[in-house]
């Protein structure tokens, strides 16, 4: 009898390579951009670090510092390149946050308390115990403010060192650390908006807060049209900016407001596909239902989905490489190795993150709060809370916001650079280890 299946080779090019990334997990897409942005981030890095130790340092700084001017009839808005990067582009990198905070929350890991439990309890340990040894090593001292410096986790370097590892590293470590990230970035946001914003401006932030609630309603009527939208966030991000409140939050905020459920559910999708196949069989189809029917394709998706999908390799491949660029470049001066700032970071980063997230994760497991993810065992729950120590972007980013201090601040950058590194590097033999006994569970 002969086989009526067709080889794999010919399975695989039935489906374009658009209808493969459509079939494939978020997680998965997600995981695959922040492996390939973490290559892109040390790159940059590195032309950063070779660029601020060359002749050509006087330049780079002096670009960076570009004021670009917007006129707008009587109303003038001046900015540096700087800034554009740090308040402007990075609002989209935290808007990206926020969609990421949301999916986890609605249908993700965090979406129920049994799968939060583990990466949430794990989550506040890396954050307390960073910056408690951090606070530990600079109580009264003038670097006191950097506390929350070391208490940020990096996705995208993380998941490129788990990259390494190929096929080995369990799907379950994998999401493990995803979770705690985004738990970790929770924490983040919120410690810039309380500890590293000024005194606000209520009036601005009034405006701010208006906005958000326009686009809460306009999300409720059903408002489909994204200009809209885009036109009430820079509204918002200018109120917050004015506030005095970080301008990066209000992308968070708006991520979070973002519906996660489609606007045209399975059965109306149905229905628009049949009865237009059925006036195409007919040969009474005409332009008007063709149109209706990409709209309810594209409605079928929710707007979290679209824009995630949209933003997130923009964010991963250009606005975070070019945050590296704009905010890795340190000159290196021997000073800076003994710098108290730059040690306690170092110490917060590479001893208080995986201090924090296995001690806690170890109690909530013993105490039956939360159980291991399938196939993690404590060598790779080690691995993970090393990894966890790999802080760079949002702790680059915390950075200029805590330290005035130019010469604190390189201190603090180049304490960030060799303590993520170290991370990386102790994360990796226990990696290494974990996955050399028990049983993985493979994709």
């Amino acid at each position: 009898m002969q086989n009526m299946n067709p080889p794999n080779s010919i399975k695989r090019s039935v489906l374009p390579k658009g209808a493969i990334n459509y079939l494939t997990t978020p997680v998965r897409q997600f995981l695959a951009i922040e492996s390939v942005s973490g290559i892109f981030l040390i790159i940059c890095t590195v032309i950063a670090l070779i660029l601020a130790n060359s002749p050509l340092e006087g330049s780079v700084h002096e670009f960076w510092n570009t004021t670009v001017q917007l006129n707008i009839a009587e109303w003038t808005v001046k900015f540096t390149l700087h800034h554009i990067v740090n308040d402007g582009l990075m609002t989209l990198f935290f808007f990206v946050i926020g969609l990421e905070i949301k999916r986890e929350l609605v249908i993700g890991e965090l979406s129920t308390l049994q799968k939060a439990a583990l990466p949430v309890i794990a989550a506040l340990g890396g954050m307390l115990a960073p910056a408690g040894i951090y606070l530990a090593l600079q109580w009264n001292q003038p670097g006191e403010r950097g506390w929350g410096v070391p208490m940020a986790t990096d996705i995208a370097f993380v998941v490129g060192v788990l990259a390494l590892f190929g096929k080995r590293v369990p799907v379950g470590l994998k999401v493990f650390l995803l979770s705690l990230a985004i738990a970790d970035d929770v924490g983040a946001i919120l410690v810039i908006a309380i500890a590293y914003s000024g005194s606000p401006d209520w009036f601005a932030f009034g405006f701010a807060a208006a906005g958000l609630l326009l686009c809460f309603l306009f999300n409720r009527l059903g408002v489909r049209t994204i200009f809209i939208y885009f036109a009430i966030g820079v509204g918002i991000w200018f109120a917050m900016f004015n506030s005095g409140i970080h301008p990066t939050i209000a992308g968070v905020l708006l991520g979070l407001l973002t519906p996660a459920s489609a606007w045209v559910g399975q059965a109306r999708l149905k229905d628009a596909l049949s009865t237009t196949l059925g006036r195409v069989s007919g040969s009474k189809a005409n332009s008007h239902d063709f149109q209706h029917l990409e709209s309810a394709v594209r409605e079928a998706t929710s707007p979290l989905d679209r824009l995630q999908s949209a933003l997130h390799s923009w964010v991963g491949y250009v606005i975070m490489p070019l945050f590296a660029l704009a905010n890795a470049g340190v000159h290196i001066q021997i000073g800076d190795m003994r710098s108290p700032v730059g040690i306690a970071i170092v110490c917060g980063l590479v001893l208080g993150k995986p201090i924090g997230i296995f001690g806690l994760s170890f109690l909530a497991v013993k105490l039956r709060i939360a159980k291991l993810p399938t196939g993690v065992n404590w060598k790779l729950l080690a691995a993970a809370g090393c990894l966890g120590g790999i802080g760079f972007t949002m702790s680059l980013f915390i950075a200029e916001l805590a330290f005035i201090d130019a010469k604190m601040l390189d201190a603090g950058k180049f304490g960030i650079i060799i303590g993520s590194v170290l991370s990386a590097v102790i994360g990796c033999v226990f990696l290494a280890l974990g996955l050399k006994t028990g049983k993985q569970v493979r994709e």
